[in-house]
């Protein structure tokens, strides 16, 4: 922290939009509170040609020049070899620098990940890093474990996400003892491939709050507060449950382009289903972020809006000002008993 203030190190590069969203994000952020300051990092010129259409206190916002820009569909491993001074690298080098308190990015989430994991590091005691989902549910959230950072896993990943979520359930969403859940076809403990049932052994020794197997179902009806599963599954899932909310947005469209009197009902019901929708509008969550690995590293949506970048970077100041890291460093170290011979 820099006299009193929490430094994020924002890749202003990342967005479909960028450097817009990222600039205005950060101009917002910086009207709306008193603590943080924000170290833009991209190509200077495009950057600054944006922060010059605001009025902003300019000790808060610096801009850090990199040369080079992850595209979307860059390979995550191209990316580290051949664009060294890429936005996604600089930025989270500042971050380990201890220049800035956390790092994030709305750019390449496979990029994002493999160059957290290379310049921070892993957590002692983590195998491999996590990512989550939130869902809203009629009791409050649900947060799915892994979304895509290991395709692959082990038993001994899916116990260590649970782990990592807990604590991040705990700290950032005020859930005392969150349930914990494993993702599979049938309540059962026998139910599900080999890797959920020994997955299962594993959790059901340990003393988390583990309630067993839950099915898909059951996500939004917020049967667990935590919800862990491989990142195949969990990103077939999240792309899914994306693609039902637009269709149901053109449903509504159409159907109001179907007559005057449908135009007026659903004008009339435009209000509710906001409200609604809102819920599940990525925006109001920012950002997601990258559990496992030693620092402060958010990641976002490719179309986000100033409005996703600034929830964003006040998830990445919860992160710190709560010490996720090294809540999750002391509570995996003391977890790693029920599991001595994996």
């Amino acid at each position: 922290m820099d006299g009193g203030f929490i430094t994020i190190s924002l890749d202003a590069m990342g967005t479909d939009n960028a450097p817009f969203s990222e600039v205005a994000g950060a101009v917002e952020t910086v009207r709306d509170t008193d603590d943080l300051k924000i170290i833009l990092v991209g190509q200077e010129e495009k950057i600054q040609k944006e922060l010059a259409k605001y009025t902003y206190d300019k000790s808060r916002i610096s801009v850090r020049h990199a040369s080079e820009v992850v595209g979307m569909h860059d390979s995550p491993t191209d990316s580290l070899r051949k664009k060294t001074d890429s936005s996604i690298l600089t930025g989270l080098k500042i971050h380990k620098n201890n220049e800035a308190d956390a790092f994030v990015s709305a750019g390449n989430t496979g990029a994002v990940m493999a160059a957290s994991l290379f310049v921070l590091g892993r957590i002692a005691n983590v195998s491999r890093p996590t990512i989550g989902q939130i869902f809203p549910t009629d009791q409050g959230i649900t947060i799915l474990f892994d979304v895509g950072a290991n395709v692959d896993c082990k038993p001994l990943y899916l116990f260590e996400f649970a782990v990592m979520g807990g604590v991040y359930a705990t700290h950032i969403y005020n859930c005392e003892n969150p349930r914990i859940a494993l993702l599979s076809v049938g309540e059962e403990k026998s139910k599900g491939d080999a890797l959920t049932v020994e997955a299962y052994e594993l959790l059901e020794k340990s003393s988390l709050n583990f309630i067993g197997n839950v099915e898909g179902r059951d996500i939004l009806r917020g049967k667990a507060e935590v919800i862990v599963c491989d990142g195949f599954i969990g990103n077939v899932l999240i792309k899914f449950t994306e693609s039902v909310l637009d269709v149901l947005k053109n449903k509504f469209k159409k159907l109001a382009a179907q007559s005057f009197f449908q135009k007026i009902w659903v004008g009339m019901m435009y209000g509710s289903l906001k409200k609604v929708l809102k819920d599940f509008d990525y925006q109001e969550f920012g950002g997601v972020p990258l559990l496992g690995v030693d620092g402060v590293s958010i990641i976002g949506h490719g179309r986000s809006t100033p409005k996703a970048i600034r929830n964003m970077i006040l998830r990445a100041e919860q992160m710190v000002k709560a010490g996720i890291k090294d809540i999750i460093k002391e509570k995996i170290k003391d977890m790693k008993q029920f599991v001595p011979n994996v």
